[in-house]
């Protein structure tokens, strides 16, 4: 595993305890009725969407580490991969959440866009993963050698 790559994993372990919190902090409103999130179908649905989300896409994201530094991907899009599904992680918890933040909202804001945002980065991520890892090893080495070797015009 490279550096870059094994230091994000350090940093998404680290801070994988705030969706623990969050999961805390979604029973704690489950239980108390003061709280005015059980009274609100819409905000219940996004906010737990918004919770499950995180979580699996940060364990996604320690997943793709283990792939990235296999992938046949110049550094520039490895770093690209290495930090889309994270993004991701944040962006579309991001939109469910804060597109509901008042507890009597009835639709969601124009914050909920952010989920699309997410979607898109998610996507991109994980499609450039996986033709790098589709690619025959060498293969980038070749395309710039083929690349260096034309004449100038």
């Amino acid at each position: 595993m490279s550096h870059e790559s094994r230091r994000l994993a350090g940093i998404l372990l680290v801070i994988f305890p705030t969706v623990i919190y969050g999961g805390v902090t979604l029973l704690r409103m489950l239980i108390d009725q003061q709280s005015g999130y059980i009274q609100n179908p819409l905000r219940q649905d996004l906010w737990r969407a918004g919770h499950a989300h995180a979580g699996v896409l940060l364990i996604l994201s320690l997943v793709v580490l283990r792939y990235v530094d296999e992938a046949t991907l110049s550094d520039r899009l490895r770093g690209f991969v290495r930090h889309a599904t994270p993004a991701a992680a944040i962006l579309l918890p991001l939109a469910y959440f804060l597109s509901v933040l008042s507890p009597t909202a009835t639709e969601p804001n124009a914050l909920i866009y952010l989920a699309f945002v997410g979607a898109v980065v998610l996507a991109a991520g994980l499609i450039t993963l996986g033709v790098g890892l589709l690619r025959k090893p060498g293969m980038i080495r070749e395309s710039q050698r083929a690349a260096s070797s034309r004449p100038e015009a």
